[in-house]
């Protein structure tokens, strides 16, 4: 798995209720969704490259 690093946030109790509720909705916790909003944002900007697509999975069977 990718190294990860911690960082503190501080943000409003209001930002934070919404992007609760979002995860709640997304099936997400709300780590996962903010990451998922800020890589969404960085992408859409240009400022982050797309994830290359994973390799294909060949079955056996």
């Amino acid at each position: 798995m990718a190294e990860r690093k911690a960082y503190p946030l501080r943000i409003s109790p209001a930002v934070l209720e919404a992007v609760q509720r979002w995860a709640d909705d997304d099936l997400r916790s709300v780590n996962a969704q903010i990451e998922f909003l800020l890589r969404e944002a960085l992408r859409r900007s240009g400022r982050l490259k797309p994830r290359p697509p994973a390799e294909p999975v060949e079955d056996d069977g």
